[in-house]
């Protein structure tokens, strides 16, 4: 009874999330493979709809994104690493400028206790934070609600941007269609998804279901056995997943949570934006990079959304996950250190 009441609640998230989809596109508005599941499934949870993600495939799904990125990686895009590290520099300040600022806005506004505070504050990776701040004693569903907030706030505002301040059509599909990429290509991306999936996951590696794909493809990139990036479709079906994903973290939500912690999530996505806007404008008046992909690549929404957008603005993927996972692997080595001896304020 519990597995069959499972697939019906899968059955109607699949629904809800294909007919935001299906709404979104017919009413033109930006990612509607990405935004359209991620709100449907959003208002349905808050209406009191118990949705299901979709699981093991949902994360399968993802893996593409990885291979999207190290299928891009070219001896061309190596030579240009010294490049790319000149605004490397600036992410341990603009992490350092979010932490002071961010921590006290969740400890003292909202009164969080200072684990929660701490690891909500952190632009890590959500699943990363949720666990490291679980372990710390934290509150699981507050740093949930938190992190899945910021992640609804920052990328819903970026199209948005992207369209009124540069002008792109977001519309256009992320690739080239299935038809044009040939079976064995197809079926060398799908290895290297799985394969670096469960590889990297299995020795710990955070992000694995993303950045395991990546490290894989690349190695086949670079060896010119990977010669395109996954098909539109998948693409498309990926941003999907991600979008349900994002969405089903809202189910069971109380009138509580939404005052205290979608409040604070998205007070702290605002500061978040402030913060990175400072950032961008450094960046781009120093001539670092341009000013599409020093915005994608200093907004910490979450780490799948954020390929999705730079692979559909068509921004330099190696410019913008190389700070994402740069990043990354700062909150994630040093956030569990700091938080074990920062005074408990």
């Amino acid at each position: 009874m519990r597995y069959t009441g499972k697939h019906m609640s899968r059955a109607l998230t699949f629904f809800i999330a294909g007919t935001g989809s299906l709404g979104f596109y017919i009413l033109g508005l930006p990612l509607p493979f990405l935004l359209g599941p991620m709100f449907a499934c959003l208002i349905a949870a808050l209406g009191g709809l118990h949705l299901t993600g979709a699981g093991q495939f949902g994360m399968f799904m993802r893996t593409f994104l990885g291979v999207a990125v190290g299928s891009s990686i070219t001896p061309e895009l190596l030579g240009r690493m010294p490049e790319i590290a000149s605004s490397l520099i600036f992410v341990p300040l603009f992490i350092a400028v979010i932490a002071v600022l961010g921590y006290p806005l969740l400890r003292y506004v909202f009164g969080l206790d200072p684990v929660t505070s701490w690891y909500s504050a952190m632009p890590g990776g959500l699943q990363d934070m949720l666990i490291f701040g679980e372990e710390a004693g934290g509150d699981p569903r507050a740093l949930s609600l938190i992190h899945a907030t910021r992640v609804v706030v920052l990328v819903s505002c970026a199209p948005v941007l992207m369209q009124f301040v540069w002008g792109l059509d977001l519309s256009v599909a992320p690739g080239l269609p299935m038809s044009s990429v040939s079976p064995s290509q197809i079926a060398i991306m799908v290895a290297a998804g799985l394969v670096g999936w469960k590889f990297f996951e299995r020795i710990g590696l955070f992000g694995a279901s993303i950045l395991g794909p990546m490290i894989v493809s690349s190695a086949l990139s670079l060896a010119g056995v990977i010669e395109t990036r996954p098909p539109a479709e998948i693409i498309q079906a990926a941003q999907f997943f991600i979008g349900i994903a994002v969405g089903v973290k809202y189910v069971g939500i109380t009138s509580r949570e939404i005052r205290v912690n979608v409040m604070a999530g998205i007070l702290y996505s605002v500061l978040l934006g402030l913060i990175s806007f400072g950032f961008f404008v450094i960046i781009t008046r120093l001539d670092l990079a341009p000013s599409l992909d020093a915005l994608l690549a200093f907004l910490p929404g979450g780490q799948a959304e954020m390929v999705v957008i730079a692979i559909i603005a068509g921004s330099d993927l190696a410019y913008v996950v190389t700070h994402h996972i740069f990043r990354i692997v700062i909150v994630v080595l040093l956030a569990p250190v700091i938080g074990r001896r920062f005074p408990k304020l």
